[in-house]
């Protein structure tokens, strides 16, 4: 079960437009109408309208080639690292850049494939919320 702080959170998430609102010594809030707010600006404040942002946080994106390829050019150097530090004495430079480009061919696929599946389980879901 929520606090009651969780509970005011999502209380004002669910506002569509601006409102003053005054919270009393218990941390209730009432909503003041324009005309009524002649109050201290203590006590009345503002909440901003919650804007939907573009990505939040644990909601799938459609792949995007773009994007896997980014990703890979940021672990490359991170699998080059490894591969040396891995490949000791015996490694050198072009043989750890070769398996490095190995290891980035089979990365970005299947890194563009979990995204696929990704979105799709997150579409479905969708559906399925929407149809219920």
């Amino acid at each position: 079960m929520a606090n009651r702080k969780q509970r005011r959170r999502r209380e004002k998430e669910k506002r569509h437009e601006y409102d003053l609102v005054e919270i009393d010594g218990e941390g209730n809030e009432t909503i003041v109408r324009s005309t009524e707010a002649t109050g201290s600006p203590k006590r009345a404040t503002t909440v901003p309208k919650k804007e939907p942002t573009a990505r939040k946080r644990g909601i799938a994106q459609p792949p995007s080639w773009q994007r896997v390829g980014k990703r890979g050019a940021l672990f490359a150097p991170i699998f080059l690292v490894t591969v040396l530090l891995l490949g000791g004495d015996r490694m050198t430079l072009t043989g750890a850049v070769i398996q490095t480009l190995m290891l980035i061919a089979v990365f970005v696929p299947f890194s563009y494939f979990m995204d696929r599946v990704m979105w799709r389980s997150h579409q479905k879901r969708l559906a399925r919320t929407r149809g219920a």
